[in-house]
């Protein structure tokens, strides 16, 4: 009882360090606030310590690592939004880290006990009759639940129409329109889009119908998507209640809605992204029923090439999580590796022959180097006195002064647009020299640099505001920038039902959501983030512990998700449209680490 009284009087004086209180201490501990906290913190302490086992030192090991990445990410979250820089050598910070450390170590820990031995009852209790429905009704319900998200969003499309045509739309577009083809965007994705909207428009003659019909386009392979998922849970356990609020939730879920009519690649790559990570799920746990079917293998692969080739990072997450997949398929390994060879032979294949018929140049190398790019700017911003006449003249040959007086903390745009592919293509090692150099001088501004871009994809209480007075074709950037909204040019919005047309502006555009309690985290890419986090050490922790059914979990499912993610937190700047899966594998994540 005293250590978890002196945990909880602890945790209660650092509670200000992971709380955005502009500064204003008192607002915590002189209050009310802290005494319920230090109370409600006692009670879960003390509890946890008499009921959990302490000698399982590995279960407290993955949880020591979670809560240790957790106290870290939510401290430097706060001071990052207070102050946009983390004070590395603030001794209180410290220890309010290790302070919090524990205390979530000790919770977290038995947070994992209690959900393997509730698993491990409904396990016993479950019946093995999952997949004997009559196979009409099945096709029945699959294709009522299609029919339904179909039409909630067709109603959301008339409001909005012809469609969200954002985030890079017209440049995809105009290169299909003037023929001049780069790498810059997926091929595939710009040749679908382009494709579909010129075509249309050239039998309607209108680029608004060409728009309207990509996006309906999408609609469809996303609730063909969606209602597999569904399908899925049901042949994973999930009760018919949960299975309706999975529905409700797909069709009406403001985010779901907003990309499933986004003419974005976020949209079909998390889609493929989603069937990737139920497909893996599928195979870590029937690995022969999998692998002695011909269709499986191969529709994981088409899904695969689907996924890599409508954003660049998926294919590098997926080439880590390769060779990882074929040492975990024991006794299946030559089937697992031809699967996986087969998969990227045919998106090299793909990727390289589009390029080669349309002629794409590949000369860009600044989406690549987002984060030294900003690394340099900021030190640049910052500690220019620190640079010799010799480093500025060599920083100036490809990012020259006027482009680092772009410099954002929040988003690397305004700075990487004019970096000088020329020159660094020549000599690279030059520039890595002088990156390297001023980063040894300035590590900690560095740091903040990075953190500056990303940290909206782990701490949970972020305000997306990352293009705040940013211009763009219809408004003007302001207290928001979840989500872009607008319809680019050649396009033009004509809402048929004006009223809902004007709630989701004020969703995309304004804190209007993150102004409601509990609710608002739903809208938090940091939140979801670590709600994926807990799901993956859950997972883990029963793989060491030898808890049963946490054991079976799906690891490799919730590796791909975590690789996708630490490739998103090196991009320009943190928005909800890079972190699209949080959403659409929210759902999904109890029945992959077994928890049905």
């Amino acid at each position: 009882m005293a250590v978890s009284a002196a945990l909880s009087l602890a945790g209660a004086f650092f509670l200000p360090f992971f709380l955005n209180l502009k500064n204003d201490c008192l607002a915590v501990s002189n209050s009310y606030i802290s005494v319920l906290f230090f109370g409600v913190c006692w009670f879960l302490l003390y509890r946890s310590l008499i009921r959990t086992c302490l000698k399982d030192r590995k279960g407290l090991a993955v949880a020591g690592v979670f809560s240790l990445l957790f106290s870290v990410c939510i401290n430097f979250g706060v001071q990052l939004e207070r102050e946009e820089n983390v004070d590395f050598t603030d001794p209180f910070c410290a220890l309010a880290i290790l302070t919090w450390t524990v205390i979530l170590t000790i919770l977290v820990h038995r947070a994992f006990e209690i959900l393997d031995c509730r698993q491990q009852r409904k396990e016993a209790e479950r019946k093995q009759d999952l997949d004997t429905a009559d196979r009409k009704k099945e096709a029945l319900f699959k294709g009522l639940v299609f029919l339904f998200l179909f039409a909630a969003w067709f109603v959301v499309f008339l409001a909005v129409y012809p469609g969200f045509f954002v985030y890079d739309a017209q440049d995809e577009l105009t290169q299909v329109i003037t023929r001049s083809f780069t790498t810059h965007h997926p091929l595939p994705h710009v040749l679908l889009l382009g494709g579909v909207v010129l075509f249309i428009r050239k039998l309607t003659g209108s680029f608004n119908a060409g728009i309207a019909a990509y996006t309906l386009l999408q609609m469809l392979v996303l609730s063909g998507v969606f209602t597999y998922t569904v399908y899925w849970l049901r042949r994973r356990g999930a009760s018919r209640y949960y299975r309706v609020l999975t529905v409700l939730y797909f069709a009406l879920f403001p985010v779901i809605v907003m990309f499933a009519l986004c003419s974005a690649k976020d949209g079909i790559f998390t889609a493929a992204l989603l069937l990737l990570v139920l497909f893996t799920a599928d195979m870590e746990r029937e690995r022969e029923a999998f692998f002695s079917s011909f269709k499986k293998p191969l529709l994981y692969a088409a899904t695969a090439v689907v996924m890599m080739s409508f954003r660049h990072n998926g294919m590098y997450a997926f080439l880590v999580l390769a060779p990882v997949l074929i040492v975990r398929m024991k006794g299946f390994r030559k089937k697992a590796a031809g699967m996986l060879c087969a998969a990227f032979a045919l998106y090299f294949l793909l990727t390289a022959g589009l390029a080669a018929a349309v002629g794409a140049r590949s000369e860009e190398n600044q989406e690549m180097l987002t984060v030294p790019i900003q690394q340099l700017s900021r030190a640049f911003y910052y500690e220019k006195e620190s640079f010799s006449e010799e480093e500025l003249a060599t920083l100036y040959e490809i990012l020259p002064e006027k482009a680092l007086s772009f410099y954002a903390p929040k988003v690397s745009d305004g700075v990487k647009v004019w970096f000088n592919n020329d020159a660094f293509r020549q000599n690279p090692g030059k520039y890595i020299r002088l990156w390297a150099a001023i980063g040894r001088r300035h590590p900690f501004t560095y740091l903040n640099a990075w953190f500056m871009t990303s940290y909206g994809f782990w701490y949970p209480d972020t305000v997306i505001d990352v293009y705040r007075g940013n211009s763009v074709f219809t408004f003007t950037y302001g207290d928001s920038s979840f989500f872009g909204y607008e319809v680019e040019e050649p396009g033009t919005r004509q809402s048929k039902i004006p009223a809902l047309n004007e709630w989701y502006r004020r969703m995309s555009l304004e804190i209007t959501q993150q102004k409601v309690p509990v609710l608002s985290m739903l809208f938090s890419p940091g939140f979801l983030f670590w709600i994926l986090a807990f799901a993956a050490c859950y997972s883990f922790y029963g793989k060491l512990s030898g808890g049963r059914a946490a054991a079976m979990g799906g690891a490799l499912s919730l590796l791909l998700l975590l690789l996708v993610w630490l490739t998103v937190i090196l991009g320009p700047t943190y928005l909800p449209r890079y972190v699209l899966f949080l959403w659409f594998t929210l759902p999904v994540l109890p029945a992959v680490v077994n928890r049905f």
